[in-house]
C-alpha cells in the first residue's frame, strides 16, 4: 500500500504524523470475531473521527488489532492508543455481555506503538549527514 504525503496545518506549523498501534484482548483470547469485530471497526473509526485523526489502515484479527492512524502533534502515542482501547472496551463490553463474563477486562494493559514515517531513518540520517555537502550551501563569509 502506498500512501501519499498529506501535510496538515495548525497554528504552530505543519505535520504528517503516523502511528502503527497493535493491541490484544486480555489473555490473547480470540474474541474479536463476527459482530464484535465489525462493531470494533466502527468504534475505532468513530473515535478517530471525533479527534480529527485519519484511519489509514485497520485490521481486526480474532486475537489482536492492527491500526495505522495519522494523528495530530499534540497527541502522544500513549494517548492515541489509550483513547482507542478505553473507548472500545467500554462500548464493546456494554453491547456484548459475553465479553464481560469471559474476561476481567477486554484489553491487555500493554500495546505496541511505532511511528510511521514517509521516509526511512536511514534516509533522514543520510540527509543530515550530507548537509555540508550541498552545492547550494553558502559558506560563512563568502
Amino acid at each position: 500500500m502506498v500512501t501519499t504525503r498529506k501535510v496538515r496545518r495548525f497554528s504552530g506549523g505543519v505535520y504528517d504524523l503516523g502511528l502503527h498501534v497493535v493491541w490484544c484482548p486480555k489473555y490473547r483470547r480470540a474474541v474479536l470475531v463476527d459482530r464484535v469485530a465489525a462493531r470494533l471497526d466502527e468504534l475505532v473509526r468513530a473515535k478517530a473521527a471525533e479527534h480529527g485523526w485519519e484511519v489509514v489502515a485497520l485490521e481486526v484479527m480474532p486475537d489482536h488489532v492492527h491500526l495505522f492512524v495519522k494523528h495530530d502533534p499534540k497527541s502522544s502515542a500513549s494517548y492515541v492508543a489509550n483513547q482507542f482501547k478505553g473507548f472500545t472496551s467500554r462500548a464493546l463490553r456494554e453491547e456484548f455481555p459475553h465479553l464481560r463474563s469471559r474476561l476481567p477486562t477486554l484489553w491487555s494493559s500493554s500495546y505496541f506503538a511505532a511511528s510511521v514515517g514517509a521516509v526511512s531513518a536511514q534516509t533522514v540520517q543520510q540527509y543530515i549527514d550530507t548537509q555540508r555537502e550541498r552545492p547550494w550551501r553558502k559558506e560563512p563569509g563568502s
